[in-house]
């Protein structure tokens, strides 16, 4: 058995990466791609290395001449690379590559051993490698027939994102016996050059003899192996991340993506907090149908989507504003707020966070669940001489909630000392407490002072379109908001949404209804639990202290690593005590986060 190296190609879209240095130079966690792959071939006894090479293809030699490959290895230039595709380069090797059985591998792929040694295990004499189609996935796409042959290669034109859910991607890693080389590939591979030119992919061949010929490939579906194409800068970072081999660099490389999590499809995300019962798939089917009119036009002004937001929650346009998130409203309001402010701890921390930590007075709640009510905020705050509170309701991460009446009590209390109180309802859809929001016309003209922000994102289920709102009596303060933000701070998806969210209130209802049941099974289940104290919640969300050996970071680690499943590690947030979050999940998804607790605590 052979292997060949695809590796002219120069790699432009990784731009000043490969500026000096061919694709296959660049590292993955301080490894270049092709030592790596120099390494997985010499160590299973292949007869020879045939690399393709061009672009820097001196550096390139070079470089592999110290790495001491005990496989013999040679080399074949493309002096065209840059007009031509890596079906000139594959063909520039046919009097070796007829030679012997082949391994064909492009030089931009990284993948784990396993994936190889089942390659080269496998008895199919001539192998494709496939693994399901992502979105983000580019390269060619095949179907497969119940034997797992690729019954044809998926033409750009033709691809279709309604039966994504049918296709594979190729993995380009390619067995091939050498009769197959001789009697089918490289005869299709000479008339298609001649044919078609030389700025082609080779898969372009094995498409035309799937196409026009008997020749079935068998495809060997790679599920819970690790392999990743890099074409651009993004997909380094991913790799660097999948192969990542120090789990904790790992753990923390995923907490700085703050999202974007849908590129890790088989991972559990228990650390963004979003509703699972809801949008219903009508509403999806909605959004769906109007796509293509929604994104080629602009969104409203601001005006008009405040108007929109005012018809949602009831209330006057000039006592509200929308924006790109809560987070927008956040960094402008706590930008204007002058004089010592209360913060209480721990909370969602954008809020203290966005101000000037000399003039933060912080109420910690002296127990172990952090539990607090109306009264323990005014008796802490009382001789404090702040201006504003600011207070999280139902609280993130402990889930602590001061019901409707202790949050008007609060603010009464506030304005006879002259504190402006600004909360933060964004989980508040959860409580227990029906119609607990402070979002009405009739509380924010008695209370005028008082600020409420609220994340649609989060109890909709709809975090990707980044809408929230802000709220006051003070129409001053909403007047001096809506100048500071953007004139289109949220997209025409976002606007289409809140035009058809009013249809749908019932179904919003029913989901609210799901969720808090889920949170009471989910909390036994949890409670059953040893070494673990769990926080009653009116969130989405349970506070857990970690009671055994087994630290927060640990046990985020772990279950990131063996489980695929994302927790929130709290001990930056309790100043080092042993604390996790997770989210209220489907009660598929949470018996699957129970099960690998059991395993773990």
């Amino acid at each position: 058995m052979q292997g060949i190296i695809l590796a002219a190609g120069m790699g432009k879209r990784l731009k000043e990466l490969t500026e000096h240095n061919t694709k296959c130079m660049i590292e993955v966690n301080g490894t270049t791609l092709i030592e790596r792959m120099l390494r997985q071939i010499d160590a299973r006894n292949f007869s020879r290395i045939i690399i393709v090479v061009g672009y820097q293809k001196d550096a390139l030699i070079d470089f592999i001449d110290t790495l001491n490959i005990r496989t013999p290895v040679t080399f074949i230039e493309n002096p065209v690379y840059e007009s031509t595709n890596n079906i000139y380069s594959l063909s520039l090797t046919k009097d070796l590559f007829r030679e012997e059985d082949s391994i064909l591998f492009e030089s931009d792929s990284i993948f784990e051993d396993a994936i190889l040694d089942e390659l080269l295990n496998d008895e199919t004499e001539t192998l494709a490698l496939a693994g399901k189609y992502e979105s983000w996935m580019d390269g060619s796409r095949v179907e497969l027939n119940s034997d797992h042959e690729i019954t044809r290669y998926v033409p750009e034109n033709e691809f279709k994102y309604t039966e994504d859910i049918y296709y594979y991607k190729t993995v380009n890693i390619y067995k091939f016996s050498r009769s197959f080389i001789n009697e089918h590939y490289l005869p299709y591979l000479e008339s298609y050059l001649k044919e078609e030119g030389n700025n082609h992919s080779y898969e372009q061949v094995l498409k035309v003899l799937t196409d026009s010929s008997d020749v079935r490939i068998k495809a060997k579906i790679v599920t819970d192996k690790k392999w990743y194409e890099i074409n651009d800068i993004q997909d380094l970072e991913l790799a660097s991340i999948i192969f990542n081999e120090n789990e904790d660099e790992k753990l923390s490389m995923i907490q700085s993506h703050f999202g974007g999590y849908w590129r890790f499809p088989d991972m559990l995300d228990y650390c963004f907090l979003v509703n699972p019962y809801f949008p219903p798939e009508k509403l999806h089917n909605e959004l769906k149908a109007n796509f293509n009119k929604i994104i080629t036009q602009y969104p409203s002004g601001l005006r008009i989507n405040s108007l929109l937001a005012a018809k949602s929650y009831q209330v006057n346009e000039a006592n509200i504003v929308v924006g790109n998130g809560t987070s927008e409203y956040i960094k402008l309001y706590m930008e204007q707020v002058e004089g010592r402010t209360g913060f209480i701890s721990p909370t969602f921390e954008e809020y203290p966070n966005r101000y000037d930590q000399e003039q933060s007075v912080v109420f910690v709640p002296d127990n172990r669940d952090y539990l607090y009510d109306e009264n323990d905020i005014m008796n802490y705050f009382d001789d404090k001489d702040v201006q504003t509170i600011v207070i999280v309701n139902p609280d993130n991460p402990s889930g602590n909630y001061i019901c409707k009446n202790g949050l008007l009590r609060l603010v009464e209390w506030a304005e006879t000392k002259n504190i402006r109180i600004v909360i933060d309802e964004s989980f508040v859809d959860f409580a227990t407490e029906e119609n607990a929001t402070l979002i009405t016309q009739e509380i924010m003209d008695l209370h005028p002072s008082l600020v409420i922000l609220k994340s649609i994102s989060k109890s909709y289920g709809i975090p990707g379109l980044r809408l929230g709102v802000l709220a006051s009596g003070d129409r001053e303060l909403i007047a001096f908001i809506k100048k500071k933000a953007a004139i289109w701070n949220i997209n025409s998806l976002a606007e289409f949404y809140m035009q058809i969210e009013g249809k749908y209130k019932k179904d919003y209802a029913e989901s609210l209804v799901s969720i808090k049941a889920e949170r009471a099974r989910f909390y036994e289940e949890l409670c059953k639990l040893d070494h673990i104290h769990v926080i009653p919640s009116e969130a989405n969300y349970f506070m857990i202290e970690l009671l055994g050996t087994k630290g927060s970071r640990e046990l985020t680690r772990d279950l990131l690593i063996r489980h695929d499943i994302f927790i929130k590690d709290l001990f930056k947030k309790t100043k080092g005590k042993q604390y996790i979050r997770i989210a209220v999940r489907s009660k598929t998804d949470n018996d699957r986060l129970l099960k690998a607790l059991k395993e773990e605590l």
